[in-house]
C-alpha cells in the first residue's frame, strides 16, 4: 500500500465505551457530515470516530488519491485503546477504501457497514459522480445545495457547504482520474468479515446496484445487503431514520 497519512478526527460518545466505530465519508465530503451516525451510534453506547479523507477537510493534501492511497491512510487508523475496530463504516469512496483497507489486513475491523459503496464506477456512472462533484464547487450557495436535495437536515446543508469549501477541488478531480479502472470488486470478494451493504434506492441514484451488486452478493457470502426505499447515493441524509435503523440492526 502507499504511504499513509495521518487522519484529523472527530468523535461522539465515550471514548471508553465497549465498542468503538470508525466513520468514513465520501468524495467531496467530510468527517464532520457523518454526524447523524455518530450521534445515534453515541446514544447506542458506541464510540465513533469520523475521519477526514485525504485532501478533504483538515486532513494532508498529497499527490496520491487512488482508492489503495485512501485505504492506506485508513489501514494505519486503530482505536486510542489499540486492536481492531468493531465497526467500519463507509459511504460511497469511503466504502471502497474502506473494502481494500479490511481485504488487505482482516484484523482491521470486525464488521464493515458499506453505504451505497462505490465498489465500481465506470460510464455512465463516472460522469454523473463528476459531473455532480463539478456542480458542487461550481455554486456552493445554501439556496443552491437545499434546492437539490429540499428533505436534508439543516446541519446536512450547512456541513455539505462547508465540506466542499475545505476540500481541495484538484483533490476530488484527481480521485476520479488516477482511479481508472474505478474497481475494488477483487477486494470485496476477499472480504473475511461480516459486512452489510445498505443500498440506496435504484429508482432514485444508487451506485451500487444491477449486475455489480448481484456480481459482489454472489462472489462473497459473508456480505448481505438491504435498500432505503426512496434514498438516493446518501441514505444517511436522505432517509436518516431509516437508514441508521438498518445500520443499528447490522451492528447488533
Amino acid at each position: 500500500m502507499p504511504a499513509p497519512v495521518q487522519l484529523p478526527q472527530l468523535s461522539w460518545g465515550d471514548p471508553d465505551a465497549h465498542n468503538t466505530a470508525l466513520l468514513v465519508h465520501g468524495l467531496g465530503s467530510s468527517g464532520a457530515l457523518m454526524w447523524r451516525m455518530g450521534d445515534a451510534l453515541a446514544n447506542a453506547g458506541w464510540h465513533a470516530v469520523a475521519i477526514d479523507l485525504r485532501g478533504h477537510g483538515d486532513a494532508p493534501r498529497t499527490l496520491d488519491y487512488s482508492v489503495g492511497a485512501y485505504a492506506a491512510d485508513l489501514a494505519a487508523a486503530s482505536p486510542v485503546r489499540g486492536g481492531a475496530w468493531d465497526a467500519v463504516i463507509g459511504h460511497s469512496l469511503g466504502g471502497a477504501a474502506s473494502t481494500v483497507a479490511a481485504a488487505s489486513d482482516p484484523r482491521w475491523t470486525r464488521r464493515l457497514v458499506l453505504i451505497d459503496p462505490a465498489i465500481l464506477v465506470d460510464g455512465r456512472d463516472a460522469s454523473i459522480v463528476r459531473r455532480s462533484q463539478e456542480r458542487a464547487f461550481a455554486d456552493n450557495r445554501i439556496e443552491v445545495v437545499q434546492e437539490e436535495h429540499p428533505h436534508w437536515h439543516p446541519q446536512d446543508l450547512e456541513l455539505k457547504i462547508d465540506a466542499v469549501l475545505r476540500a481541495s477541488r484538484w483533490a476530488v478531480e484527481q480521485t476520479s482520474a488516477q482511479n481508472q479502472p474505478w474497481d475494488v470488486r477483487a477486494d470485496a470478494a476477499r472480504l473475511a468479515v461480516p459486512t452489510h451493504i445498505i443500498g440506496a434506492d435504484p429508482e432514485v441514484y444508487s451506485l451500487f446496484t444491477g449486475p455489480t451488486a448481484d456480481a459482489v452478493l454472489a462472489s462473497n457470502e459473508k456480505i448481505s445487503m438491504s435498500i432505503v426505499a426512496g434514498a438516493g447515493h446518501s441514505p444517511h441524509r436522505d432517509k436518516p431514520d431509516e437508514t441508521i435503523r438498518r445500520l443499528l440492526e447490522a451492528l447488533s
